[in-house]
């Protein structure tokens, strides 16, 4: 890949990150290649100010920190064709990230040259928080983009608030879920929130999403999964109590009134996001990560 610029985000708050997208940006200045390196807080420097200049239009992304930094830098580039490199600083090997040592022995930049990689493109999901108006007409409040899950939990802060929402699939009235919450969830999100809630895992490339609810009150309610070519439609049911969050990406996002409604559908644009060859692929990062035992006679 010829990179003549190139968009350098880390983790905001995080000395490590600092210090290693200085090193990134110190790597690519001896390739003679131009950066410009953001934290990632961008709710006080968004990164659409940047992005808006023609004379910056970077030919990929490199994102230094966890899961975490690279979710909220995936979503607000959600309508920029830019792929992304994650490199993860932290202690832990994310799923979404490539080992630091890529970094840090600058291979990366041979490995982008040379074209050493792959570009999975990941499906996000799109809701956009809706009220009927005249004639049902559909008027949006708000939309959000995400490339793990949205989730619905309830506002209060009591012990053991339970919420009841209605669920539709394809314009058909499916079930009712009582309980702690409800998650709908990509299939690259499977491994979140959705997988700690005792949903299934779903490899990435199945286009996919998995509805799972959260602690429910009836054995009856299980997850479920479904083509992500499926419209699905979020209620709050007018007789619960309370009111609902819905929160996307771990992010919160807005309060679910009794007279909204969420319509959930496959994003318009992927993530593109960048593997390199040599990095541990999808089943070695579940056998890392979930202390599976993998190959029994390498250990012996």
């Amino acid at each position: 890949m010829k990179l003549s610029l190139v968009l350098i985000v880390y983790r905001s708050n995080s000395s490590i990150a600092l210090e290693a997208s200085k090193f990134c940006e110190e790597v690519l200045k001896d390739k003679n290649i131009k950066s410009l390196r953001i934290e990632s807080d961008f709710h006080k420097d968004p990164i659409e100010k940047y992005l808006c200049n023609s004379e910056f239009q970077p030919n990929i992304g490199i994102v230094i920190g966890g899961d975490g930094t690279f979710l909220k830098c995936a979503n607000v580039l959600t309508g920029y064709d830019i792929p992304l490199l994650s490199i993860n600083i932290g202690g832990n090997l994310g799923f979404l990230t490539q080992e630091k040592n890529f970094l840090f022995d600058k291979s990366f930049i041979e490995i982008l040259e040379h074209e050493e990689y792959i570009i999975d493109c990941r499906n996000r999901i799109k809701c956009d928080v809706c009220i009927s108006g005249k004639s049902n007409e559909k008027i949006i409040i708000k939309s959000y983009d995400a490339l793990n899950d949205f989730y619905f939990k309830s506002v209060e802060e009591d012990i053991s608030p339970t919420n009841q929402i209605q669920i539709e699939i394809d314009n058909e009235k499916v079930n009712e879920y009582k309980g702690d919450g409800l998650i709908i969830s990509t299939s690259t999100g499977s491994t979140a929130y959705s997988m700690a809630a005792g949903g299934p895992i779903v490899h990435p490339n199945i286009d996919a999403m998995i509805i799972n609810p959260i602690c429910p009150m009836s054995l009856a309610s299980r997850p479920i999964v479904i083509p992500n070519t499926s419209k699905v439609i979020i209620k709050p049911v007018k007789k619960s109590k309370g009111e609902i969050k819905l929160w996307s990406d771990g992010s919160k996002g807005i309060t679910i009134r009794e007279n909204y409604y969420c319509e959930i559908k496959k994003g318009k644009s992927p993530c593109k996001i960048i593997k390199f060859k040599k990095s541990a692929n999808y089943y070695n990062t579940l056998i890392k990560k979930l202390d599976w035992k993998g190959d029994l006679s390498l250990k012996n």
